[in-house]
């Protein structure tokens, strides 16, 4: 069977990519979505191009598509139909513990015919982030919620320091898996080589303070 794996250029789909490979699966495609008026990938606030210099170094083709005219579920469905297509048969995602949201692409997926599969489902958030700064990535925080997490998180690594500031504020998911936080990975054991990346001015968008990042 071959998969596409979902991914935000994130630690947690670059750590249930990880897992995929390692458990054995045959991971032919990566897809993401972004919004079609910034050029970001919403929330994440990472740029499209960023999304396929990291696909470029992991050696996985990439499918891309944007949101704006079309809804979310339109663009994500006519996503699943070119994958159907290219010869998929699982899509891979890295949920962890919020339910309704992986009902909801499971619904999809499966309404497809392909086989849903999230390898990070139901560990400990906490387990997670530890086993991602333990297989060697790099990444750091380019969006912070401006509400819930310390501003001058924004830019930091992904790193044992980190993990150590984490535990110290219960209140935040160690994952971000509310959207505390969300992460741009940019070298690790599955990458061939480490993502050239520029980093410019923090911007606001959404209640969210982002690191604009550039290819260099």
């Amino acid at each position: 069977m071959r998969y596409a794996l979902s991914f935000s250029g994130g630690k947690d789909s670059t750590l249930a990519l990880d897992r995929a490979i390692r458990q054995g699966l045959d991971i032919a495609r990566l897809f993401n979505i972004y919004e079609g008026v910034s050029g970001r990938v919403r929330f994440h606030g990472t740029r499209a191009p960023l999304i396929a210099a990291q696909a470029s170094s992991l050696g996985i083709p990439l499918v891309q598509d944007f949101t704006h005219p079309d809804a979310y579920e339109a663009v994500f469905l006519r996503t699943l139909d070119r994958l159907r297509a290219e010869g998929i048969d699982g899509i891979v995602f890295g949920n962890i513990h919020l339910a309704d949201i992986r009902a909801w692409y499971e619904e999809r997926v499966t309404t497809r015919g392909f086989e849903h599969v999230d390898p990070l489902w139901g560990d400990a958030p906490s387990d997670l982030v530890r086993e991602f700064v333990d297989r060697g990535y790099e990444a750091r925080l380019v969006s912070i919620d401006l509400a819930r997490t310390p501003r001058h998180w924004l830019g930091r690594w992904v790193d044992a320091s980190f993990l150590t500031d984490l535990a110290a504020h219960p209140e935040i998911d160690p994952c971000g898996e509310r959207g505390e936080y969300h992460t741009f990975v940019e070298g690790g054991p599955i990458f061939r080589q480490p993502i050239a990346v520029e980093t410019g001015s923090e911007v606001e968008m959404e209640g969210h303070a982002l690191l604009e990042m550039t290819v260099s």
